[in-house]
């Protein structure tokens, strides 16, 4: 198993404003709380099961993973690349950066304003 140490790690500010393909694997009450727009929602106890869901996004752009402040994440972004299953980069400081990045937020109910678990 990869170090999840070892990972390809990028900070918020360093994620690209144009295609980011951006995988959030927080639990569901995470994701509906508050969540990047354009993320891709797949729990990380799911990852293996829906891992088909991966290879169908783009393969020439790495997949930025991210959860609340980045463990998660890097255990993740470290089991997709051992996998081979995508080039998954690890987003460190997770949706907590994201937000303090001022990066966009939106949550699945539009009566309660976004926020991050």
């Amino acid at each position: 198993m990869v170090n999840p140490a070892e990972v390809p790690t990028a900070s918020v500010s360093d994620l690209p404003s144009e295609g980011l393909v951006l995988l959030d694997v927080r639990e569901p009450d995470e994701w509906s709380a508050g969540h990047a727009p354009e993320a891709l929602h797949i729990p990380l106890g799911e990852l293996p099961s829906r891992a088909a869901e991966l290879a169908e996004l783009p393969d020439d752009r790495p997949v930025y993973v991210v959860c609340r402040t980045g463990g998660r994440s890097a255990r993740a972004a470290a089991w997709l690349n051992a996998a081979g299953v995508v080039d998954a980069v690890n987003v460190a400081g997770g949706m907590k950066s994201w937000q303090t990045e001022g990066r966009a937020l939106v949550s699945d109910d539009e009566r309660t304003p976004p926020e991050v678990l």
